[in-house]
């Protein structure tokens, strides 16, 4: 149950707009709430700082959020960067050393406000979240604590663009989405009448980002930068790292409580990628409470406790039956005092003919198997990281099991708790210089439905590593270890445990650019899994019911929609999931504007032919007010042959129905052991 709160110990003065300058003369739009009373009582700042545009993109998020912080004596701040929302100048890519400097900046403006004591946090999810523990590790005066949700300390590794070395379709994706994103004007009611050349300038400049990412395709200096896996002595802020089981980012608690040496804490829920106070599935928590607790402490020096929290606080999800959307996933939460954890070994299964075991197989019927997985294995793979949409989580594995090697463990006698990351190791060969190698757990009940736990998958050309790829001797045998993403999760009497692997993940990676067959030395190979003593004690975790500032004042003309789909088509053979999603037609009652987003996202394959793949994404954005009507439409597509990968783009921006620019994009790149 969710308490709205709309009266605080501190009245909320909030300034809808403001401009913050930068050293070089470009100014960045923010939003600030605060206590009416600060310029007499100064209180520290709260920077989130994102290219999501703070007028209309997070303003429902922001509404429930800041005025909160304000409410309870923080300025909170909210910052468009720079060639984004209504801030100056341009963005050409992530994370840049451009994006770190103006953050520097906008602190040292924050610290000198009347109203501010000189101490600042950020708070962050995904971008704001990656941002934050960037700009913590350039470790500039004033920042003494950081909340970041959803991150990554590895940007090669561990983000959207490339997993196990396996190029991830979501790179593409979120190029598509970053290209529609930017393609959106100023508002005329913030900047004025410059607002159509602001626009212009940025529309005749936006990159096509998957162009650059896409020149990287190894672990090199491109992707160290921003990466604070590189030296995390360099943190010197207290962290708050938060995360949730139905996200794509679900392994940065544990590196960063693993790796720091300035003080952290970690909580990670059954979340997929949102906020968690009102994130799906439940049980949410109130988030805002233990980030005060947090700020109180570390910017305010009041003894809230924190210090003495337990290392991490996790969710154990209950298994459930596969769905691809849960509203609330049962379970319960343990607390770890310290991490790693010693309530946590190492349990060993050996893999023989169908079967995991709890020791190797005296005589194994087989020592070998072999494996080629149809392109189209992966359709139930889902989202690689849910925003709560219907249709994104993993449905039933039994379609992508058909395609796959399974060994399945006996019937459990008992409840095992599966916490940590979990690893597999074995020896193979393979027929062609590249393939790529998916690993899967999966919970199977008594009625043989298989719900997903957790993946790993390695492009088997980095297994000496991601910065120096090397292709694969055909016939000739390699030993290969595959991490798995981390997992609280427990596995029912009763029900067996499936270590599922494949050769193919579409549209979850990219395929190789040839059919590899994999033969698998099965008597050697080892399931190394993190199973949690069920009579460990923990210490008790309790969170307070949610608490949020009243929701954005809208008016709804369209409601959102969506809708997935897979076709096979019974004569070519050729596989297509489409992905339809409107996020509908509102108005902010508040600021008079109108904003509108659809996508229709096309992936298509032949079963025997992995140069058949093709990712189309069309997306649609709309924002209005008073006779003033703007959209813009983009469109990119993706192919590759045996060598190279084939980029397309076009963009086409509208002012009151007539056609005020186009752009295209071209590019080829060459595949890199990719």
């Amino acid at each position: 149950m969710t308490r709205v709160v709309s009266r605080f110990p501190r009245p909320v003065r909030e300034i809808e707009n403001l401009f913050i300058p930068l050293p070089d003369g470009c100014r960045l739009a923010a939003r600030l709430w605060m206590p009416a009373d600060a310029d007499r009582d100064p209180v520290p700042a709260i920077l989130e700082y994102l290219p999501y545009r703070k007028r209309d993109g997070t303003a429902a998020r922001d509404a429930l959020t800041h005025p909160y912080f304000a409410g309870h004596g923080y300025a909170a701040v909210r910052v468009d960067m720079r060639g984004n929302g209504d801030s100056d100048g341009l963005m050409w890519d992530e994370y840049l050393k451009q994006e770190q400097d103006d953050a520097l900046a906008v602190i040292a403006w924050l610290r000198d406000q009347p109203w501010c004591t000189g101490r600042v946090g950020m708070i962050g999810i995904s971008w704001g979240g990656f941002n934050g523990l960037q700009v913590a590790a350039r470790a500039p005066e004033g920042l003494d604590a950081v909340v970041t949700i959803a991150s990554t300390v590895d940007r090669y590794g561990d983000d959207i663009h490339y997993k196990g070395g396996c190029l991830l379709l979501e790179n593409f994706g979120w190029s598509a989405v970053m290209q529609s994103y930017s393609s959106r004007p100023p508002d005329p009611a913030v900047v004025g009448a410059r607002w159509r050349d602001m626009w212009l300038e940025r529309l005749n400049h936006q990159p096509l980002l998957i162009e650059n990412w896409l020149a990287h395709q190894r672990r090199d200096s491109f992707w160290k930068h921003g990466s604070v896996a590189e030296d995390y002595g360099a943190i010197k802020a207290a962290v708050l790292t938060v995360g949730g089981w139905g996200d794509g980012y679900r392994n940065t608690m544990d590196h960063l409580v693993r790796n720091l040496t300035a003080p952290v804490k970690a909580i990670a829920g059954p979340w997929v990628h949102k906020y968690p106070h009102f994130a799906k599935p439940a049980p949410q928590i109130g988030f805002l409470q233990e980030c005060l607790r947090w700020w109180d402490h570390w910017l305010k020096d009041r003894p809230t406790g924190v210090a003495g929290d337990p290392a991490f606080r996790l969710y154990v999800m209950a298994g459930a039956p596969p769905r691809t959307d849960y509203t609330e996933r049962s379970g319960r939460w343990i607390a770890e005092t310290t991490w790693p954890s010693p309530a946590i070994a190492r349990r060993h299964f050996h893999l023989a003919d169908g079967a995991l075991l709890d020791r190797p197989a005296a005589n194994p019927a087989a020592a070998t198997a072999t494996l080629r997985s149809p392109h189209t294995t992966g359709l139930a793979s889902g989202e690689y990281s849910s925003f709560g949409g219907a249709g994104e989580w993993p449905g039933d594995q039994r379609i992508d099991d058909a395609g796959s090697l399974v060994f399945d463990s006996a019937p459990l006698a008992e409840d095992i708790d599966i916490v940590g990351g979990a690893n597999f190791t074995v020896t193979l060969a393979s027929d062609r210089p590249q393939a790529n190698l998916i690993v899967r757990l999966g919970d199977v009940a008594p009625d043989g439905a298989v719900t997903r736990i957790t993946l790993g998958m390695l492009n088997l050309c980095h297994r000496g590593g991601h910065e120096t790829p090397r292709p694969l001797t055909p016939g000739a045998a390699v030993t290969v270890a595959v991490p798995l993403d981390q997992m609280a999760y427990r596995l029912a009497a009763g029900h067996r445990l499936r270590l599922s692997l494949s050769t193919q993940y579409w549209p979850f990676i990219w395929p190789s650019p040839t059919a590899p067959t994999l033969t698998l030395e099965v008597a050697g190979a080892v399931l190394d899994l993190p199973v949690r003593d069920p009579g460990a004690p923990s210490p008790p975790v309790t969170f307070p019911p949610v608490e949020t500032a009243p929701p954005q004042n809208l008016e709804v003309h369209r409601a959102a929609s969506t809708r997935r789909q897979v076709r096979i088509d019974q004569v070519s053979g050729v596989t297509t999931l489409e992905v339809a999603d409107d996020s509908g037609l509102a108005t902010d009652r508040d600021t008079g504007l109108t904003t509108g987003a659809a996508v229709r996202e096309v992936y298509t394959i032949h079963p025997d032919d992995p140069l058949s793949a093709r990712v189309e994404i069309w997306r649609r954005q709309h924002l209005s007010r008073d006779g003033w009507r703007v959209e813009t439409e983009t469109h990119a597509q993706m192919t590759a042959d045996a060598d190279s990968f084939f980029i397309t783009g076009d963009l086409r921006a509208f002012q009151n129905g007539a056609l005020v620019t186009t752009r295209d994009w071209r590019s080829r790149h060459r595949r890199d052991f990719v």
